[in-house]
């Protein structure tokens, strides 16, 4: 009977050294898991049958630490969280290995060639959430956009007199009471000043002409504050249109909502036109959100797409895949998927990975330990081979 249990622990012992061999050939393998083997002992009713390995757990919740990689396609997970992966067949993975890269077709892809998930964009540019798709970046250069829309809030000086001097003037800074310009873009990409002239012409009364350039256009219209200093009028956008030489005609709408009259300076806290001038593309970013977008050489910033996560109701329960990578099992539940930084999701981090979480201090422990274990179980055999060998002597 010793015989058998000493072979059950050398046979534990060796899967023991198996677990703590596969730590330690991975400890530099981004986004790896270290595992440890589980014992159990083992009885036959009161008779003891030695030990048995229970399975083994991996260190899921234990992260390892980040380092920079300068690559802003690299991400890594803060706290929980899997990334999402597609194969070219089809098959769905779950990975902490964030070394993502475009191929030819710009598809996001990491270095086995699985398709990185997340949330598309439409044809508009709008996050198409709750359809998780392959994402793709764009690599064509962004053509320009006619501003058509203005946000602006302002506070009009309420201790500011009644303008007297008539007619009004830009050049005459008598005949204006304040003048905000804001810069606008044609159908070409051309750049263009368009300016306001705020002219105060009784109690609560104001009004405003538009320049664009040296060119009076549109308006004058008028702006009225109710007795609290709030808007009253105009509460829809005011359409500012115009014709430049050469490019289409300019039709620009100006939201005051917000802005106020009160017994302070003039401010203005939203001047905000959209619009541009055409634009190279630069590169790509990824928020801590996942929000990924293309950069562009005028400043603008495209939306792509926004990268998922998920997570398990028991993420050890996932089956452990090739190229550090897990599948899900009915052990550990459908994942549940989300964006980064929501509910049981980390934050993301671009331009940086995440090492192993090895400890190789604690598996060199272990791989000391277990060979003792194996010597003492090996002594056991060698013992009862030496008492059977006197046994059979002695007849």
């Amino acid at each position: 009977m010793s015989f058998n249990i000493a072979l059950t622990g050398l046979n534990a012992v060796s899967q023991q050294l198996n677990t703590i061999s596969n730590n330690i050939a991975n400890s530099g393998t981004v986004g790896f898991k270290s595992s440890r083997t589980e014992f159990g002992s083992l009885y036959s009713g009161t008779q003891a049958m030695g030990v048995g390995v229970l399975g083994h757990t991996q260190s899921m919740s234990l992260g390892g630490s980040h380092f920079a990689t300068g690559n802003n396609l690299n991400l890594a997970i803060s706290e929980s969280g899997f990334f999402v992966t597609r194969s070219p067949s089809g098959d769905i993975n779950y990975t902490r290995a964030g070394a993502f890269g475009k191929d030819r077709d710009n598809f996001l892809v990491d270095a086995s060639g699985q398709y990185l998930q997340g949330y598309p964009v439409d044809a508009a540019g709008n996050l198409q959430v709750g359809i998780v798709s392959d994402l793709r970046l764009q690599n064509g250069n962004l053509p320009a956009k006619a501003t058509d829309r203005v946000d602006f809030v302002a506070n009009l000086d309420a201790n500011k007199a009644v303008v007297s001097v008539t007619p009004f003037d830009p050049a005459n800074v008598n005949s204006y009471t304040s003048s905000q310009t804001t810069p606008v873009y044609d159908s070409q990409g051309k750049q263009h000043s368009l300016t306001q002239y705020f002219v105060k012409t009784a109690d609560n009364t104001w009004e405003t002409h538009y320049y664009a350039g040296n060119t009076a256009v549109g308006g004058p219209e008028s702006m009225t504050f109710d007795t609290s200093g709030q808007l009253s009028t105009p509460l829809a956008p005011v359409n500012i249109s115009f014709t430049l030489p050469g490019v289409n005609a300019m039709s620009i709408d100006i939201d005051y909502t917000r802005s106020t009259q009160s017994a302070s300076d003039f401010s203005v806290t939203t001047n905000n036109p959209n619009g541009y001038a055409a634009g190279e593309n630069t590169g790509v970013t990824v928020e801590k959100d996942g929000k990924v977008y293309a950069t562009y050489s005028n400043g603008e910033r495209i939306l792509q797409g926004q990268v998922v996560l998920a997570n398990f109701a028991n993420p050890n329960g996932q089956k452990n895949e090739n190229n550090t990578r897990w599948s899900a099992t009915g052990e550990s539940g459908n994942p549940l998927i989300g964006a980064p930084g929501t509910g049981l999701f980390g934050d993301l981090t671009a331009g940086a990975l995440e090492s192993s979480n090895v400890d190789m201090t604690q598996q060199l422990v272990g791989l000391m330990e277990g060979q003792r274990n194996y010597q003492a179980n090996s002594k056991v055999l060698s013992t009862n081979k030496e008492l059977t060998q006197v046994l059979f002597n002695s007849i």
